[in-house]
């Protein structure tokens, strides 16, 4: 049986999950205020660059002289610094709240736990953790760049029901079915940036867009350490916001940005460092096989999802090995089985 907070803070967390894809890289934030048990305003951090949850919710009030009267439920510490908006924190005091429910507490070292402290010091009630486990879990990769100071890494791969992901010489096939290519579009839509690796972009030529789902395409990226890749490949039509890695210098074009690396440094930890940099908070690597499993063996992932097909093809360039875990999760997904790992590192 959920609690009067437990209920309003799921509603909470329920509209911020309405600015996926548009808010990032700040974090999903949902707000609610109730008034005597009754929600009288409610909003979501709806597009980055503009007004944050909390400033949502107050200007959907229609009386405004209820609110220090109010109880405010958001599912993240009110900032409490100015950046493209004002601090919402700030913004709560002005309208003399005196009582806030709060989800998490922000990571982030600019406000890391100011925002509470200043509603306090104001005479304000605060009372976190309320339903932490799915905020943390709505807020995955907003938490993960702030705490690990890396993206969010999300490791994708469909195979045959022999292991197989591509025919022999990189021939490229349609393992997966309909549903499973509407559902990768979906998660296309919700990560900030898209990975594969040299053989990848070589021998499939792929567009890296969404075509097959409502929502922002992704950053594309690959690393090609030579510049492999010919002109008249898609990663480089100068059509989308493209990164390329590699050990060369390359001036960069209006949409396509070379990136030089190192020799002597660990291309991944580089990537990441650089990613970091950045401000790119979640990375959607789709393979292939060699680049899969360099993120596997380096225990840079934060979940697995893996499309597993009734088809066999006898022959083929072989998936990569699978982390020794049972997945957390596994379903049906029109002929496929879908099955998600999530790393407990």
């Amino acid at each position: 049986m959920k609690t009067e907070d437990e209920k309003f803070m799921q509603r909470a967390l329920d509209l911020a999950l309405l600015g996926e894809g548009y808010a990032r890289p700040n974090p999903l934030v949902g707000c609610v205020i109730v008034h005597e048990g009754n929600i009288i305003g409610e909003g979501w951090h709806q597009q980055y660059g503009g007004p944050h949850a909390e400033v949502n919710a107050i200007n959907s009030v229609q009386d405004k002289r209820l609110l220090p009267q109010c109880r405010v439920y958001v599912t993240l510490e009110p900032c409490s610094h100015f950046g493209k908006t004002p601090p919402c924190a700030d913004l709560l005091i002005s309208h003399n709240v005196k009582d806030v429910v709060i989800c998490n507490t922000d990571p982030n070292p600019l406000v890391a736990g100011r925002g509470i402290q200043k509603l306090k010091d104001a005479g304000c009630t605060v009372q976190t953790g309320i339903l932490a486990y799915k905020g943390l879990d709505l807020n995955k990769r907003f938490f993960t760049f702030q705490i690990q100071k890396r993206p969010y890494l999300v490791l994708k791969w469909a195979e045959s029901a022999d292991g197989f992901i591509a025919l022999p010489n990189h021939q490229a096939c349609q393992i997966s079915g309909p549903l499973p290519q509407k559902l990768v579009h979906k998660w296309r839509t919700q990560e900030q940036a898209i990975l594969v690796g040299t053989r990848t972009a070589l021998h499939d030529n792929p567009k890296l867009n969404v075509r097959h789902w409502a929502g922002p395409s992704p950053l594309r990226i690959t690393i090609d350490k030579h510049l492999q890749l010919p002109g008249t490949h898609h990663l480089l039509d100068n059509s989308h916001p493209t990164w390329i890695y590699t050990f060369a210098q390359k001036p960069s074009q209006s949409q396509t940005h070379f990136v030089t690396l190192s020799r002597e440094l660990d291309v991944l930890d580089q990537m990441m460092q650089d990613l970091h940099q950045r401000q790119v908070q979640s990375v959607l690597v789709e393979g292939g096989t060699a680049l899969l499993e360099s993120f596997i063996h380096k225990g840079l992932w934060d979940e697995i999802r893996v499309f597993k097909s009734s088809t066999y093809l006898n022959d083929g360039i072989a998936g990569p090995q699978h982390p020794n875990l049972d997945p957390t999760y596994r379903e049906r997904i029109g002929e496929d089985e879908l099955s998600i790992y999530r790393n407990q590192l």
